[in-house]
């Protein structure tokens, strides 16, 4: 999609941006105190009075939320409105305990819809694509959350769901999908299976709109040249709305945030204080005009940085950088702490490497064995691209890990999101 392009290197007024905010700040605190005993009570106990929060830069004195609480809050313990206001519910996963349940207003709803309509409009969606939402519908946020900002944009919505991927490449094909939307993980397995077909001529797609889990520079060539279109990193939490509160603009220098609706800080996630735009840290939102469960300072563990520069895209949004890891996924090996996206970055300088990998961790002796195993690219030495790589992780990581690569293909694919660190330290 063609943009008007403006100058990159002036900077962002934050100033200025802060003191826009500032109003619908105030605002939705004053509304969360009276509305939220939960926040009531957590403002009550820091000493904090909503006169207090008037601006961005107070939101320092307010302690964070974090998932925990929102999971203690089960099912309705944060809701801030009465139930004849609600009119939807979603949940999280709760795999690893009791879900996180997220009621919604009629205008949370409507305002959820606007954003992913604006991602898809950023995207170049337009009212003659035809999109085919492959993520899942019922109580998780994704497959409900796409289609309603697809119809808001007034394009065709395709809603296949997850899986069957003879029914979805069949459905792609007869109904002329243009527009795909999905996991990077299941991007990935269309995008082979359509190329080990043969059947890229009958596929009529030209973007790709992916989210749910991080996903590298590489996997993204990959699905691009496989597949011939251009892809788009959507960001998005359940909490915070779901998918759809941010997206990368055909520029790809970031990912543009919805900032008439959100407070994006960056903090240490050591120190918990905010660091200025331009240093790497932790996300942590606030919502400025959700209803249902709005959230105050909600950690988010994303690994990102504020970007000071305009895009030269030319949208008045401001951005972050895609998301680096989580500090929770965050592992420590020999005394060094590895992010798995840092992964992503060897394989990307390493020739011959392919997007896929696994990280595996286990104790011998007392000491912690790290084995990554990679994909290599068709008719490369697979020795020789073991050996670049793990001079490659010295060099940039700087630990001396056992790397085996191994023919493309061989690791397993998803149709929702790749598991790539198994830690059997404890085992």
């Amino acid at each position: 999609m063609a943009v008007e392009e403006r100058d990159c290197s002036v900077e962002i007024d934050f100033e200025k941006l802060f003191n826009e905010q500032s109003r619908k700040l105030s605002d939705m605190v004053e509304r969360l105190y009276r509305n939220s005993p939960f926040y009531r009570e957590k403002l009550n106990k820091a000493g904090v009075r909503p006169e207090d929060i008037r601006r961005v830069e107070d939101l320092e004195q307010v302690p964070f939320t974090t998932k925990s609480e929102l999971r203690e809050g089960y099912p309705f313990g944060l809701m801030a409105v009465p139930d004849e206001q609600v009119v939807r519910i979603h949940s999280s996963s709760g795999t690893t305990g009791k879900p996180i349940i997220v009621p919604y207003t009629k205008n949370d709803v409507s305002v959820w819809a606007e954003m992913m309509a604006r991602c898809m409009e950023m995207a170049g969606v337009t009212p003659r694509d035809r999109v085919q939402v492959t993520p899942g519908y019922g109580l998780w946020t994704a497959g409900i959350g796409f289609q309603a900002g697809v119809e808001r944009l007034g394009a065709m919505a395709i809603p296949t769901g997850p899986g069957n991927t003879e029914k979805q490449l069949e459905m792609m094909a007869d109904i002329g999908t243009t527009v795909l939307i999905g996991t990077s993980s299941y991007g990935l397995l269309l995008a082979e299976e359509i190329h080990k077909r043969g059947i890229r001529d009958k596929i009529k797609l030209r973007i790709g709109i992916f989210g749910s889990e991080r996903w590298s520079d590489k996997m993204r060539a990959r699905i691009e040249e496989d597949l011939n279109i251009d892809t788009f990193d959507i960001y998005g939490l359940t909490e915070i709305y779901g998918p759809g509160i941010g997206i990368d603009c055909p520029m790809h220098r970031g990912i543009h945030f919805w900032s008439d609706h959100l407070i994006f800080e960056i903090i240490d996630p050591e120190t918990g204080k905010q660091v200025p735009p331009g240093t790497q840290g932790e996300l942590v939102i606030t919502t400025l005009t959700k209803e249902g469960m709005p959230l105050l300072r909600y950690r988010t563990h994303d690994v990102t940085t504020l970007r000071r520069e305009m895009c030269p895209c030319g949208s008045p949004f401001p951005m972050i950088d895609r998301v680096l890891g989580r500090t929770d996924d965050m592992i420590k090996v020999k005394g060094v702490n590895i992010y798995p996206g840092q992964i992503d970055h060897v394989l990307r300088m390493t020739p011959g490497a392919c997007s896929e990998y696994q990280i595996l961790l286990t104790r011998e002796n007392a000491k912690d064995r790290i084995l990554i195993k990679v994909e290599a690219e068709d008719g490369c030495s697979l020795e020789q691209v073991s050996g670049e790589c793990k001079k490659n992780i010295k060099t940039k990581i700087g630990i001396i890990a056992d790397v085996e690569a191994v023919p493309r293909g061989t690791l397993p694919r998803s149709e929702k999101k790749t598991r790539r660190v198994f830690d059997n330290r404890d085992c």
